[in-house]
């Protein structure tokens, strides 16, 4: 197909097909608003492609010939699944409210993705970001009380900078995060990640005594909820503050996190608990080892060395 619509298009029903489509992502299934958001701008775009013509009349040619111009637009695999993943949640959603015979995505295959590591830091960088004076400045205090968290915990970035006090024990090292799906999850906290945080919290009631402000445990100028922006923002800086050599950002914490931990000997159940992972498999990504520690273990444990 070229494109053109066709003579029995449908512009106007695109619209409420989308939005109903978002409600249901976000109020049945739950989803995070980052991944409410990714999906409807994915689908938006395979409307916007269609140019008027029905989505409900959509079948598995017309797919492929949208998969094709994907690729001509030179767009990564990795790209290509998260649109094509968008768009089978789309069609299994028109599908169950019966408005299409056939999803024509059932038995379509978006492209494999390469399995990449994830990145991680080492426990050297860690140890010289961890040691990066704050000089005592509200600003520099709030991004190492972020970093130790990041570190101590593994929470994702939503999961981070939707924390309140309530939601933090200091006295017994936990705190409570809301993850995916608004899955509520306790997660252990160390006991230098707990000092750093009860530095924070004492230094962010006396910067906002007597000012109104948002209920957020990390607040940034006028005692608003520090934005994911912010939030990234205080890591770089902090990661060009330690000469670390990369850009520092709140997933890498997150992988290094996980990748210690199950270096160290962590049972994988036990990590996958703590990250919030709904299955195992996602966990193990995080049990590679580097050529040198598999080198080291080989030389340590073979009989014959």
């Amino acid at each position: 197909m070229n494109g053109a619509p066709d003579a029995e298009g449908t512009p106007e029903r695109a619209s409420p097909l989308l939005e109903e489509y978002a409600r249901h992502l976000s109020l049945e299934r739950g989803l995070s608003l980052n991944t409410c958001g990714a999906y409807r701008r994915d689908v938006a775009e395979f409307l916007a492609w269609l140019k008027g013509r029905d989505p409900l009349k959509a079948d598995p040619r017309l797919l492929a010939d949208y998969l094709w111009a994907l690729k001509e637009k030179g767009l990564e695999a990795s790209s290509i699944f998260r649109k094509m993943e968008a768009l089978k949640s789309f069609y299994r959603f028109q599908s169950a409210e019966e408005r299409v015979a056939e999803d024509p995505t059932r038995k379509f295959r978006a492209p494999k993705l390469p399995k990449l590591l994830p990145d991680c830091l080492s426990a050297a960088e860690m140890e010289t970001l961890l040691r990066t004076p704050d000089g005592g400045s509200y600003p520099l205090l709030r991004a190492k009380t972020m970093l130790e968290l990041l570190y101590a915990t593994g929470v994702r970035a939503s999961e981070l900078l939707a924390l309140k006090p309530e939601y933090v024990n200091l006295a017994e090292g936990w705190i409570r995060v809301f993850g995916k799906g608004s899955k509520e999850r306790m997660v252990p906290v160390h006991d230098r990640a707990r000092r750093s945080l009860e530095r924070f919290l004492r230094s962010r009631a006396a910067a906002f005594s007597g000012k109104a402000v948002d209920p957020q445990v990390f607040l940034g100028r006028g005692g608003k909820a520090l934005s994911r922006v912010g939030l990234w923002r205080d890591l770089k800086a902090l990661g060009r503050r330690a000469n670390l050599g990369r850009e520092l950002h709140p997933h890498l914490l997150r992988h290094t996190f996980a990748t210690h931990l199950l270096r160290g000997g962590a049972d994988p159940r036990a990590v996958q608990e703590m990250l919030g992972h709904a299955s195992l498999t996602t966990t193990q990504i995080y049990t590679h080892l580097d050529a040198s520690a598999l080198k080291r273990a080989h030389e340590k444990h073979h009989p014959r060395p």
